[in-house]
């Protein structure tokens, strides 16, 4: 079995999930109800660069920018990114430790399918990237330059796609589980 199934396998336990579960949505929901509308409340309608999946170009970051204003900005810079440094560790721990459980229910941690477990790493990951990109940005408000634009927008969509990807996994697991928990009964 490789480090990577045995440190999974060694953290998967019911309790420690939950736990880590409750943390990572009690975070993730007072981004959504509390720092998120906060800094949106300066956006005049236009989404933050966190929830643009498809990312967005330095036209489209300047628009936001100007729009948001310095007191916006600053909010973004001092209220939402502070939130979204702490949520990245706990979305890629608990949903990694997630998959595992799950692989683990269906005797396939100790396979290759272990790697499917990284997804939500390459996510949190993707997502510090995306945040120190947008920090540089904010603080270098109005010289914003295309490559920085680009490579952050790049961490967004590697971000979203591999949160994406990881969610499909999951659906595809549970229905397996299901599945199989239902041909046991018969």
């Amino acid at each position: 079995m490789n480090l990577f199934a045995k440190i999974l396998e060694k953290n998967i336990s019911g309790k420690k999930i939950l736990s880590l579960f409750i943390i990572t949505n009690a975070v993730y929901a007072f981004m959504l109800l509390v720092t998120i509308p906060k800094t949106m409340g300066f956006s005049n309608g236009m989404k933050l660069l966190d929830m643009l999946p498809t990312g967005y170009n330095q036209d489209y970051i300047n628009e936001l920018f100007r729009t948001l204003g310095e007191n916006g900005r600053g909010i973004y810079l001092t209220n939402q990114i502070p939130v979204d440094m702490i949520y990245p560790l706990l979305f890629g721990l608990t949903y990694s430790l997630i998959l595992a459980y799950f692989l683990k229910k269906m005797n396939k941690l100790k396979s290759p399918f272990t790697y499917l477990c990284l997804l939500p790493i390459i996510a949190g990951i993707a997502d510090y990237l995306e945040n120190i990109g947008i920090i540089t940005m904010l603080n270098s408000y109005p010289e914003l330059t295309q490559t920085t634009a680009k490579t952050t927008s790049l961490f967004t969509i590697i971000k979203s796609g591999s949160t994406s990807l990881f969610f499909i996994v999951l659906i595809i697991m549970l229905i397996i589980i299901g599945y199989n928990a239902i041909s046991e009964k018969r």
